[in-house]
Formats: structure tokens, sequence, C-alpha cells
């Protein structure tokens, strides 16, 4: 029997297809031509070949932005996945008021980034900031969050006398305010996809292992956390992406991605060489190193998840 071909689908999705094509693929297939060539703003350019890539290769603030963006991905996503896995058991097991707690806990990420990084930068002040006045509160010094170039273990190791080896200081302090500032923002959305993953696990698993006399704890790591594991790698892909891309926070709290250039990220790196220094190909360049550092790590993850999840 042969299937009757209908155009009216394809007439559903042209919408969707023109905006992924006009906003996704052109820009992805004109960075990379665009990176071979010495490109101003005006559309212009003159072919150079591999050099943006061989300039980006010995630019050492490219693998400074690069490392502390390695730094903020490390320690963003394990906080993201366990905190967000933390307030979902909590939020799962409230009777009374659950949609209410849902809804406080996803308005941080439905709050403009904008002003939720003006708000955490006057938190995060020396002088007046909240943060100080709780440390103060607890008998801690007052920190120079957005302004120690300083690694945070680094910092906290050396109180007791040990010595880290440079490459073991970690993020400088002033980027592991952001990072706080980012496992905040992200919490909410985080949560509420844990907490949907919690709830389509059947009651039976948990009854049975309570007949069993197997403990609160055991059945976590038993029952809940290998029957979310298809949520836990959806988590981890999107923030890891999301993670990669972070760019408004450096813009909007630090000072060009000072102290020292230990908040600049590389889609900071990129935006300066771009549309501050008018780099367009050497910022092409770097952009479409970008977008195959994550598509790897995307088609890394994709593999690991059919490993293990099935």
């Amino acid at each position: 029997m042969k299937t009757k071909w209908k155009i009216s689908p394809y007439l559903y999705l042209l919408p969707a297809l023109v905006i992924v094509i006009a906003f996704r693929l052109i820009p992805i297939v004109m960075s990379f031509i665009i990176s071979f060539f010495d490109w101003s703003l005006q559309g212009t350019g003159r072919f150079i070949g591999l050099e943006n890539y061989q300039n980006m290769i010995h630019d050492p603030v490219f693998w400074q932005s690069m490392g502390n963006t390695l730094w903020l991905v490390i320690i963003q996503v394990p906080a993201s996945i366990i905190f967000s896995l933390f307030f979902a058991v909590l939020l799962n097991r409230i009777k009374y008021l659950k949609g209410l707690f849902r809804t406080v806990y996803f308005m941080p990420f439905v709050t403009s980034l904008v002003a939720v990084s003006i708000v955490w930068k006057l938190i995060f002040n020396e002088q007046t900031g909240l943060m100080n006045t709780f440390l103060g509160y607890v008998g801690i010094s007052p920190q120079g969050w957005l302004s120690e170039s300083r690694g945070i273990f680094y910092l906290m190791f050396q109180d007791i006398g040990i010595n880290l080896p440079r490459y073991l200081h970690g993020p400088s302090q002033a980027l592991f305010a952001i990072i706080i500032m980012t496992v905040w923002k992200g919490l909410g959305y985080n949560t509420i996809i844990y907490l949907a993953g919690l709830q389509n696990i059947s009651k039976v698993y948990y009854e049975a292992a309570e007949i069993d006399g197997a403990s609160k704890s055991k059945q976590f790591w038993h029952i809940t956390v290998p029957l979310i594991s298809p949520t836990t790698f959806y988590v981890l892909l999107m923030t890891t992406i999301v993670s990669f891309q972070t760019f408004a926070q450096i813009y909007l709290m630090t000072d060009k991605g000072g102290p020292l250039n230990t908040t600049k990220l590389i889609v900071y790196y990129i935006y300066e060489k771009g549309f501050d220094l008018l780099e367009m190909g050497y910022a092409s360049a770097v952009a479409l190193t970008l977008f195959i550092l994550i598509l790897g790590l995307t088609i890394l993850q994709r593999r690991l998840e059919r490993h293990v999840t099935y």
C-alpha cells in the first residue's frame, strides 16, 4: 500500500525550520568562513588561511579564558546536580503547599539575568554587601569577593599551612562568586526537572524495599538514583552546555573579566575580540573552537547515557 505524501506537516514545521536555519545554521557556516579571514564589521576581509587559529593557539589569554571556563564547568555542573536533586527530594516529600514551594524555587530561573546579576553584585560588595555582613556575624573576616584574583582552594588551604601546586589553586574567588550566583539562578529549573523525574518513580519499589527492611538511604541510592539516571543525564547535558555559554554575569558583575582576567570566560573573550577589538575573524575562530568542544562533549555524554541507562 502506498503512503500518501502530504505537504501540510512540512508547512507546520516551516516557521521553526526557517528560524533554525536563519539563526543557527547560517551563523555557524558564516562563522566557519569568516574564521579564515581578517574580517571587519563592514563585511569585508582578507583571506589569511589558518592564521587566526595559529594566533589563538599561541594566545595566553585564550588559554586562561578556557581554563577559567573549565573551572566553572567542573564546579558548577556537579553543584547544580547535587543541590537540585537535594531540594527536589525535599519538595517531593512535602504534602501541603507543594505548588507554592515549586513557584518559590522556580522564580529565580524566570527572573531577568540582568536584574539578578546586579542584585548579586550588591550582595558581594566588599563594604556593604550582605555576604560579608553575614560572614562577620559568624566570625569570618570580610572577603574581596569580586576583586580577589587568588584561587579559592589556595585561600582555603593557606590558612592551615598547606601550599597547593598552582594548577590546584582553583578558580579565583571572584569566579567562585560568579559560580555561586549561577548555581542559584539555575537551581529552580533543575529542581523542577528532578521533581518530575521523582514523581514518575512508582511507589511499589519503595514499598517492596521497606518490606525487605531497606533504610531510607539505601532506598535513595539503590532505587531513586538509578531510576532518575535519564533525568540526571539530561540535567548534566543542559547544565554543561549552558555553563560553557556563560556571559551576562561576567559582563555585568566584573570589570572586563577582572581581576587579572581570572573571570574572563571564553564567551566573554569572544565578545571582547569581536565587538571591542573588532577582530571578527579571530573571534569566529574561537567561537568555532567552542562549538566543536561543546559538540564533542554532547556526543560523549549522549553515548555515556546510552551505555549507563540501557
